[in-house]
């Protein structure tokens, strides 16, 4: 249980628009907009020294960028109080236009002596540099003089703090608009924006964190709701999706029983992936349907587990399920990884079964009409696409989305699933329109295996998972999987590095992920 009320701000995303509206219900109320600045100002001056760069302070030099709006204010507020601190501070104000308030910051700054330089080269010397050309609700590309700044910016190897956004990302889309600063850290003001979840911004945002200046819940609420369409997913939530603690009177056939279908002569070690990851899931019974030739593969890799070999085409594609194979007995399927297209008839018939269906790899490659043959399923499906595999399947969809995340809606929307739309910030959505974003991941996992095993972990948890209904099961093994999933590549990334992390090793690391994500 979480005892500070303040967290609850971790989980909002918003768009531009709605960070206006937010912020106009703030002055409305009677917050003055330069005392407001004033507060964000002193918290980003005390992170910086706190945080950021605690050593070196009395010879620390800070070049700030300055721009026209409040974001600009804001720069100038914390260079005033970095310069009365004793550090050296130079400014540099490209654009002679400013808002009023921005302006007033700026002539008071001269009037304290702080240096205002003519030149970006003249920021060059400085240890850091302070981002404040441009927040959150840039539209227009930066080009010209603008575009030539940042590029010089980006052309030094000096730590570069962004304030609210990296100058020159679109806050919803994370496009690059032109060109853009590449930050090392963002400090986000007030709420997380779009921006920060889309790959495109993401080698621009740096280490983002959020700065919570009090914004009051009901303020966020009353633009956002509740129940936010377009939330982080958070430990908080993952907790909650994960299916525990069990029952003091669990045993095997109750803690789920999971049907993995997958693998070919071709691809043998999807299926002994994904079999550990529903090893680790704590599933109670895993049965695995792989070809004939992979059956003794398997075995001595996943002892516990029920393998069963099937008929084979020349291919090595599993040709048929057995005729003895009764898939209402199982509390969930995971289908697809490894199975390659030659099984396309084995998932056809998959599809109409009456359980709860995971679709990865093959499974969705196999679909000729995905919304058709997916609205109709008499139960809930979650699927799985990385990018690529989405594009083929909803190309429409793809193109008239404005981000990933929109995508992954439409795709929730048309065919009544669970759509968990793979990438460094997995974008997860359900068909009543609501958002997830994944907000830490790592490169460790780019690498040809790993979703496989995320396959099984999200079977054996879906297998496993109590919800009131079968949908919200659905998406909170989705949750609870990509989550616990990340964590485990971060454990260990950090153990072994980016390079370390192929996909046996990413399973073993579930376990430990799983007691790190558990801790209070």
């Amino acid at each position: 249980m979480n005892l500070n009320p303040r967290a609850e701000l971790d989980r909002f995303v918003v768009t531009a628009e709605q960070m206006q509206q937010i912020e106009a219900r703030v002055f409305e109320a009677g917050m003055p907009v330069a005392a407001l600045m004033e507060k964000v100002a002193q918290q980003l001056t005390a992170i910086l020294q706190r945080d950021l760069f605690a050593t070196g302070e009395s010879s620390r030099c800070w070049g700030v960028l300055v721009g026209p709006g409040h974001n600009g204010g804001d720069a100038l507020v914390v260079a005033r109080e970095l310069y009365l601190r004793g550090y050296s501070v130079k400014v540099f104000q490209p654009l002679n236009k400013a808002k009023p308030l921005t302006d007033a910051h700026s002539r008071y700054g001269q009037a304290l002596g702080i240096p205002f330089v003519e030149d970006i080269q003249a920021l060059s010397d400085c240890d850091a540099i302070l981002d404040g050309l441009f927040g959150f609700g840039l539209t227009r590309p930066l080009e010209g003089e603008l575009a030539a700044i940042v590029d010089a910016i980006n052309g030094w190897s000096l730590p570069v703090i962004s304030i609210d956004l990296p100058s020159g990302i679109h806050t919803d889309t994370g496009a690059v608009l032109g060109t853009a600063v590449r930050a090392t850290h963002t400090c986000c003001l007030g709420l997380w924006k779009r921006a920060c979840y889309q790959e495109s911004a993401l080698p621009y945002v740096g280490q983002p964190r959020l700065v919570d200046f009090g914004l009051s819940l009901a303020d966020i609420q009353a633009v956002l709701g509740a129940d936010p369409a377009v939330s982080r997913l958070t430990a908080a939530i993952a907790r909650d999706c994960l299916p525990l603690p069990r029952s003091p009177g669990a045993h095997k056939y109750k803690a789920g029983q999971l049907l993995v279908v997958a693998g070919s002569r071709t691809y043998s070690g999807a299926a002994i992936l994904a079999g550990l990851g529903a090893q680790a899931s704590g599933v109670g019974m895993l049965t695995l349907v792989v070809p004939q030739t992979l059956k003794p593969l398997i075995h001595p890799i996943l002892p516990e587990a029920l393998v069963v070999g099937c008929e084979e085409t020349e291919t090595g594609a599993i040709a048929r399920l057995p005729e003895d194979l009764d898939l209402i007995r199982y509390s969930a399927i995971a289908c697809g990884p490894g199975l390659t297209r030659a099984a396309a008839d084995v998932v056809n018939g998959i599809l109409a079964a009456a359980g709860p269906l995971v679709l990865d790899a093959d499974g969705l490659n196999s679909l000729a009409s995905p919304i058709e043959a997916l609205s109709k399923r008499p139960a809930p499906t979650v699927l799985t696409p990385h990018p690529g595999e989405f594009k083929r399947l909803f190309p429409q969809l793809w193109e008239q989305a404005a981000d990933a995340g929109a995508a992954a809606v439409a795709a929730a929307q048309a065919c009544g699933a669970v759509v968990v739309l793979k990438g460094p910030r997995s974008a997860i959505a359900n068909p009543q329109s609501r958002l997830w974003y994944l907000p830490d991941s790592t490169p460790a996992l780019a690498r040809g295996g790993s979703g496989d095993v995320l396959t099984g972990l999200l079977g054996g948890l879906l297998a496993q998972t109590e919800a009131a209904n079968a949908d919200q099961a659905a998406l909170a093994a989705a949750l609870g999987a990509v989550w616990w999933h990340a964590q485990a590549g971060l454990l260990a990334a950090s153990d072994r590095t980016e390079l370390g992390v192929d996909p046996q090793t990413l399973s073993r690391y579930l376990a430990s992920a799983l007691s790190t994500l558990m801790e209070p």
